[in-house]
């Protein structure tokens, strides 16, 4: 019998590890402990409740594979790696074979959000603070944006990208106090507030099984931590930058490997930062080079809210922060998760002339990524459209489009708006790929 494998945690990575584990073929038993006393659901899209923009069941994440047992309001207390049992918080134990680690963040912002009432505080601009004050006003509350930094996602904006964004923010008429920090229990005057202060990596359980924690959960390339029979997965490993997508990567390299698909070492996806902001395009893509970019090219256009600041290394996109610039977005991030030589004239490349324009599937190449969250791409859906998923609904099943953070959802309705002017009989040549999963 194959030897079980417990999962400790219950968000989306868990959810997507279980999911593609069964996708995969494996026959084991499989057990998801969660403390929360809800199923998985869409952490990305809680902002959207708390507006009152979605009702709460856009939350829920579709049931688990069969074979999985899931068991929620459970707790675990302790991890015997000798013995290989976890404690629950209720006295049972539960054995395993291979344990994943998969306990995320501790968020501010949890699954019992209700839809806000009157003046409301947003403690916290980073990206999920940003959008959420964003969606309240336009809702119609009145907001107050609270940041301890010197204006809004200061840790991942330069400052004239900075101030592009708590201009626009400013405009949909948000309060901003920047350089402000609100203590515990603080509620600056409004009648609901909502701390949006990011998470730190829930590392308590590994760390009192003798594992080795630093800020998260340290692992190998692999995934594992020091014990060959315990892994780690999403916001709860060290050195994760928090995203969904890199915790969707995570689990499904995760459960390639331990289906025997996947023998090399974890690849990380590129990464997009893209908060979903009415009428202003903002995106992030990498990191800034450690050892220096050879090459920076920046824009500026204050007065048409837009700006750019690419950094390059040997004629390769390391780093790009891009705001007001839809097409550039477009175009770039396509290199960026291509690997591809910029082109070598850049005011071009920032201006849009770029056929991958973001709002015209007609013109998206095979390759362009439509859904970062799942990595699915344009030649994906048309593959999935030509097999039978004829509406947004079936593509997102077919091809987990949408699952993640749903902020692909309009892309993928035009997208299917395109095929079925098309017709169902015919698939055009531009959209003929070989997809190698």
């Amino acid at each position: 019998m194959t030897a079980p494998i417990v999962v400790v945690g219950n968000g989306m990575a868990a959810h997507r590890l279980v999911e593609r584990l069964a996708a995969f073929g494996h026959a084991g038993p499989v057990t998801v402990l969660g403390a929360e006393p809800r199923p998985a659901y869409r952490r990305p899209l809680l902002p959207w409740v708390l507006a009152g923009a979605l009702p709460g069941e856009a939350l829920d994440l579709p049931a688990a594979p069969p074979g999985t047992t899931v068991r929620t309001g459970v707790a675990v207390t302790g991890v015997d790696r000798v013995a290989k049992t976890v404690t629950c918080a209720d006295g049972s134990t539960v054995p395993y074979g291979t344990l994943v680690l998969a306990t995320g963040a501790r968020h501010a912002l949890g699954g019992t959000v209700r839809p806000a009432h009157g003046r409301v505080a947003v403690v916290g601009g980073g990206v999920l603070g940003v959008e959420t004050a964003a969606l309240l006003r336009r809702r119609g509350h009145e907001v107050l944006l609270a940041h301890a930094g010197p204006y809004p996602m200061h840790h991942a904006l330069d400052e004239d990208a900075g101030g592009l964004l708590a201009a626009h923010l400013t405009g949909l008429g948000v309060e901003l106090r920047c350089g402000t920090r609100v203590a515990a229990g603080g509620t600056l005057g409004a009648d609901t507030v909502v701390r949006c202060t990011g998470g730190a990596p829930e590392t308590a359980l590994a760390r009192a099984a003798g594992l080795p924690v630093r800020r998260g959960v340290v692992v190998d390339g692999f995934l594992r931590t020091d014990d060959p029979d315990v892994y780690a997965v999403g916001s709860c490993v060290d050195g994760t930058d928090g995203l969904l997508a890199s915790a969707a990567a995570q689990a499904e390299y995760l459960a390639a490997r331990l289906t025997g698909r996947a023998e090399g070492p974890y690849t990380a996806p590129p990464t997009l930062l893209r908060p979903r902001l009415p009428g202003l395009d903002v995106a992030v893509l990498g990191a800034p080079a450690g050892d220096g970019p050879d090459e920076v090219v920046t824009f500026a256009d204050p007065a048409g809210g837009r700006h750019a600041r690419l950094e390059l290394a040997g004629g390769r996109l390391r780093y790009a922060v891009l705001v007001g610039l839809p097409e550039a977005i477009a175009a770039a991030g396509q290199l960026y998760d291509r690997g591809l030589p910029v082109p070598a004239d850049r005011l071009a490349l920032l201006l849009g002339s770029s056929p991958a324009a973001e709002d015209d599937p007609e013109a998206w190449p095979e390759a362009h990524v439509v859904c970062h969250c799942n990595n699915v791409t344009k030649a994906d859906l048309a593959h999935a459209w030509q097999t039978g998923a004829r509406t947004p609904d079936a593509l997102a099943t077919a091809t987990r489009a949408t699952t993640g953070c749903g902020g692909c959802g309009d892309r993928l309705r035009a997208l299917c708006g395109v095929l079925e002017r098309r017709g169902a009989d015919t698939e055009p040549a531009s959209l003929r790929l070989e997809t190698v999963r």
